[in-house]
């Protein structure tokens, strides 16, 4: 194995740093309102720093590169989406979900509609979205340690990384984690932002990159050897990278995947392309205001005013963040076009942490210095969307399972206790599926996560706040079947996307192999089974709505009480805290 001390050294300072601000918060970290919302003391800079912190994962860092590089330009609905989002959840939902004043969306679940069953059901989502979306973070570990070591098994990193995020939040909570999620947005936003401007000095400006796709689609690109610092000649594409008239194509080898397996002609596969896009769309958009991990970071706001102006702070530095990656792509498919031919995480997906080396043979120790930034980047990209995934599981077993279901007496101090056991067996479960998805794109499995969430808590929490007619029968068979439904969707196409792998994996999923050759013959099946949340959405809320219909009666008594705290400003006094045992608890 030949490490690269530059890239270890740049990786380890970034995973110390974690650890010791884990150790050093973790003190602090004394009650349980500490460990589920913070405190309820952080503030609007800290709190929107710790916020896109948490949700510029693997998938962002890594995976938007690795799918502009492999699938082109119609891969930028996902950066794009990514942070329109937050707009949604700034109009809709922010401020209302704070006043309500839970410590967990099951909480808001059981106390708007009175329901100790309807948080049974909400639980369960929280599980189902988190773990999904824990996947493309382990597969982000695993690739970055493989990289830095090579020839190290992929499945020791995804448990390395595993075991150290366990650690950090069994210790800490969700106050333990806060300062450690806002310091690494920042790692982040440092690491993505040098080597691309250092990049394009050498390798001359984006436009420029980018204009040698266009320019061979009239003439063969230029192909040489080796890559020369300071020439924007792009090495030659292997059979398996797309041509250059596809991948710069609106509707590119994303979309058209499906039709183009099917044997079906542009013009046929169009509709089908604009049926996947829309999909995405909703997904993207209507996710990212159903993900519970995000939402929770709400409840550690003193205020309703307070989450509002986070969200649009959000907006701003994720928007900002975004411009960065599609960049490596785009340099990516010019330089390092080898990618195209490998697989799991020696693929585009690393595309990000080999790029800034290719200028070692000019400027010698930079390429290494740089490729160590970008890798303490990654580091901090997985470590951080993971911790706040772990916070949000763990809580929901610690808090809602064991403390509201079995044993509802239960002390602040026995659920602080409870809250650690959660951590590590929800953070060797995380390891154990991580392992598995080498096969799989990060920045699909996360598309995938944020379906499930659009499909299950944004029907929830958007007509809960903003329709008073909503009954609990309503919101959970909505809910359930939506959420069902993309949940299911979701793992058939995975598992069928495991089964061509050539690996291990490709033997465990053989037996899904059959459903390849359905896809082949059923194009359209295919994409509403991979993006499904165009139908499921729909679904859910239009369940909601006819159901509650059907039990207008069972509408909560004081629900004009209820929607009066969500909706009426602060300066009357309407705002309550709904976990009334919790007040003061530990002081």
């Amino acid at each position: 194995m030949k490490i690269d001390l530059w890239i270890l050294a740049f990786s380890a300072i970034t995973v110390v740093i974690t650890i010791w601000m884990g150790f050093r918060s973790a003190k602090s970290s004394k009650s349980a309102s500490d460990f589920f919302v913070a405190g309820r003391s952080v503030s609007v800079g800290w709190n929107a720093s710790a916020i896109s912190g948490e949700y510029l994962s693997a998938a962002s860092f890594m995976g938007i590169a690795g799918m502009v590089m492999l699938s082109g330009y119609d891969a930028l609905w996902y950066p794009v989406c990514y942070a329109c989002g937050y707009l949604f959840l700034l109009l809709f939902i922010a401020g209302p979900l704070r006043r309500f004043g839970a410590y967990t969306i099951p909480d808001f679940a059981e106390g708007r509609y009175d329901s100790p069953v309807f948080r049974k059901i909400a639980v369960c989502f929280v599980l189902f979205i988190g773990f999904f979306y824990t996947m493309p973070q382990m597969k982000g570990a695993g690739t970055t340690l493989a990289y830095i070591f090579p020839g190290l098994p992929y499945w020791v990193g995804v448990a390395v990384v595993g075991a150290v995020i366990t650690l950090n939040v069994a210790l800490g909570g969700m106050k333990g984690i806060t300062l450690v999620q806002a310091v690494q947005y920042w790692i982040k936003m440092f690491a993505i932002s040098v080597p691309v401007f250092v990049l394009l000095s050498v390798y001359g400006g984006y436009g420029k990159n980018l204009s040698l796709n266009k320019a061979s689609t009239d003439s063969p690109p230029a192909i040489v050897q080796t890559v020369d610092p300071g020439k924007s000649e792009r090495l030659a594409l292997p059979e398996k990278a797309p041509k250059d008239e596809a991948w710069i194509a609106p509707f590119g080898p994303l979309t058209t995947k499906a039709a183009k397996a099917a044997g079906l002609t542009a013009a046929e596969a169009k509709p089908y392309s604009l049926l996947y896009t829309f999909s995405l769309i909703v997904a993207l958009v209507c996710g990212t205001a159903g993900l519970p991990h995000i939402l929770v970071r709400f409840y550690t706001n003193p205020d309703g005013v307070a989450a509002k102006r986070t969200t649009m702070w959000v907006m701003i530095l994720i928007g900002v963040f975004y411009v960065f990656p599609p960049v490596f792509g785009v340099l990516g498919r010019n330089f390092l076009p080898e990618l195209y031919a490998a697989t799991g995480s020696k693929g585009p997906d690393k595309v990000v942490l080999e790029l800034p080396t290719l200028i070692r043979a000019k400027y010698g120790i930079m390429g290494s210095v740089l490729s160590g930034i970008t890798c303490a980047g990654a580091f901090a990209a997985f470590m951080s969307t993971f911790s706040g995934l772990l916070v949000s599981m763990t809580g929901a077993l610690a808090h809602d399972v064991y403390g509201r279901m079995l044993r509802p007496n239960a002390t602040p101090e026995e659920r602080m206790k409870m809250f650690k056991w959660c951590a590590v067996i929800v953070g060797g479960v995380s390891v154990l599926l991580g392992s598995m998805v080498e096969p799989l794109e990060i920045n699909f499995m996360v598309g995938q996560a944020f379906a499930i969430a659009a499909a299950s808590y944004f029907p929830l929490l958007f007509m809960s706040v903003w329709w008073r007619g909503m009954t609990m029968k309503g919101a959970a068979t909505g809910m359930l079947t939506g959420g069902l439904c993309a949940l299911l969707s979701a793992t058939i196409v995975n598992a069928s996307t495991l089964a061509l792998d050539k690996g291990p994996m490709g033997k465990l999923f053989a037996g899904f192999n059959g459903i390849n050759d359905f896809w082949k013959h059923h194009p359209l099946l295919r994409i509403l089974c991979e993006q499904p949340a165009i139908w499921s959405v729909p679904l859910s809320i239009g369940l909601m709505i006819i159901v509650s219909k059907a039990t207008r009666k069972t509408v909560p008594a004081d629900v004009r009480m209820k929607m009066l705290v969500l909706h009426a400003p602060e300066a009357l006094g309407l705002k309550q805290e709904y976990i009334q045992e919790h007040q003061g608890a530990g002081h």
